[in-house]
């Protein structure tokens, strides 16, 4: 009898230490007389108390169980991933670089899973939840040579086609929460387009549907398959579906693989406050007990140091921070901005003040209740001012690049004829500091499209960060007809000179279509 015992028990210690389940010890009531019940003594009684112990009921965990949100996202994905040379091209580039997952997993950490329940909730594949790996290795602040930008890499156009805001003060695009219902709108809308077939919605998601749907037509026309493999799209748009599968399948199968993805809880980590006034970023971190640079992480989508006097103007923060704020906001009866009493000079003008106080003609005005610019010495004015002086939202933004370096991040986007040396030498570093920052050998090939992380000291790139005091992030441009100097910095809110330096132009010459140029772009700048 003992060893019975021995031997239920470590069946049900091994039950308990099964992965992804939960073990219920509990049985059900025993439907029989309570006579008979009393009745068994002895050997009889202790055999069915061992049975019991020995037979655990084992309930599997679900995907929103799970402690890591990546178990919760691969436990549910339902896309096919096919024998392609693509998709086998890109599983072996996540696999040779390690560390570009793991500065992915760091990123997504606060969006995650607010991004997964979203895509659950709309009953999408699983796979969607990775899709800004794809877009933009998670960075919040990217930006691309077609004017997308943020984590699903928005347009323009396509940006206010689903409802997001994009002015002088704040752009939707890079607003974690707005941008994810917009895009997995965008996504839905796609999805019905293409009788549901999700491959050609993601294709049709980078490129357009009105390319993938030619490229169908085509297919038909040739008697071919319309298949998403048998497609002629455009290069990017052919590797962009294959790239998603191969991180899915190797972050799905990461352990088989041999490497490490960090885990990110499966559980809600920030909420949204709405303060329902304009608000002083300063003064949000202040109510928050945050800093502000770790305020603008998660709230990438402002572009100045207040929101919009009208429009969005909430704030994702870690629920601790969230509680804090909404105290200390009702505390201080509900007060969102900075403002200063100022006495009126003579020869004072209102574009002047606001220019003086890194603040808006209009705001001074909503602010005094003015209906006229006019401005008479000796009265004072309520004058909206940024705290810190105004530099607490642009000390952080100059801050916000995280990776193996010093100094000004530079994502430097290869161009044909490149090597490790020519790169190196143009941006004043080591092929081993460029090695080390991407995780890549010296052997390894470089494609030209794709883009290495760089930082340097006292670039041109860093210079004008210091200057603009803003997000920079580096793109190639491709020179179209048309185009001058002066048209393409307008477009991009950079000097001319500033294009002539980084791309050591000869002035007398005019540029020629396809001609690449390397620009440095204040991405608060250009979404306005």
């Amino acid at each position: 009898m003992k060893s019975k015992l021995l031997v239920a028990s470590a069946l049900f210690l091994a039950g308990c230490q099964l992965s992804n389940t939960t073990v219920d010890t509990s049985q059900p009531e025993q439907n029989q007389p309570a006579d008979a019940a009393t009745t068994q003594t002895g050997s009889n009684a202790t055999a069915k108390q061992t049975d019991a112990v020995s037979k655990p009921v084992v309930k599997a965990l679900t995907p929103q169980q799970q402690e890591n949100v990546w178990d919760r996202i691969t436990m549910q994905l339902s896309l096919e991933v096919p024998d392609e040379d693509r998709v086998e091209y890109y599983r072996k580039w996540y696999l040779r670089h390690p560390t570009h997952l793991k500065t992915v997993a760091e990123r997504a950490e606060p969006f995650l899973f607010l991004i997964t329940e979203k895509v659950e909730e709309r009953g999408f594949p699983l796979e969607l939840a990775m899709l800004p790996i794809v877009e933009s290795s998670f960075d919040q602040f990217a930006y691309s040579h077609g004017r997308a930008a943020g984590l699903w890499q928005i347009t323009p156009p396509t940006g206010r086609t689903f409802g997001l805001e994009q002015n002088w003060w704040y752009d939707g695009r890079r607003d974690v929460v707005k941008s994810t219902d917009a895009a997995l709108d965008l996504l839905d809308y796609l999805q019905k387009k293409f009788d549901g077939d999700w491959l050609h919605a993601l294709a049709a998601y980078n490129t357009g549907e009105g390319r993938v749907f030619r490229a169908i037509r085509n297919n038909k026309a040739e008697g071919k398959s319309t298949e998403f493999w048998a497609l002629k799209l455009p290069r990017e748009t052919s590797d962009y579906v294959p790239k998603l599968l191969a991180v899915a399948d190797v972050i799905s199968n990461a352990d088989e693989y041999g490497i490490e993805i960090p885990a990110i809880a499966n559980k809600q980590v920030v909420e949204l406050v709405e303060p329902g006034v304009q608000m002083d970023i300063g003064l949000a971190a202040k109510y928050a007990g945050m800093d502000v640079k770790a305020l603008q992480r998660l709230n990438p989508a402002y572009n100045q140091w207040a929101t919009a006097p009208s429009g969005t103007n909430h704030f994702l923060l870690p629920l601790e921070n969230a509680a804090r704020f909404n105290e200390q906001f009702t505390a201080n009866n509900n007060q969102g901005m900075n403002l200063i009493r100022y006495e009126i000079q003579p020869g004072d003008t209102l574009s002047q003040l606001a220019e003086k106080h890194n603040t808006r003609t209009d705001l001074i005005m909503k602010a005094n209740n003015m209906e006229s610019t006019a401005l008479r010495a000796g009265r004072h004015l309520m004058i909206p001012v940024a705290m810190q002086d105004g530099s607490a939202l642009a000390s952080a933004r100059t801050t916000q690049q995280t990776s193996h370096g010093t100094g000004h991040r530079v994502e430097y986007v290869i161009q044909s004829g490149d090597s490790l040396w020519t790169i190196a030498r143009k941006h004043g570093v080591s092929i081993d500091q460029i090695t080390r920052w991407n995780g890549i050998s010296r052997n390894t090939t470089l494609r030209a499209g794709k883009t290495l992380t760089l930082w340097q000291k006292g670039s041109a790139a860093s210079q004008q960060a210091s200057n603009s005091e803003g997000i920079i992030r580096t793109i190639s441009y491709s020179v179209r007809s048309g185009d001058s100097l002066s048209t393409i910095a307008s477009r991009y809110k950079v000097r001319v000179s500033d294009l002539v330096k980084w791309n050591n132009l000869d002035t007398s010459k005019y540029l020629r279509p396809g001609q690449k140029l390397t620009l440095h772009i204040d991405v608060t700048k250009v979404s306005a």
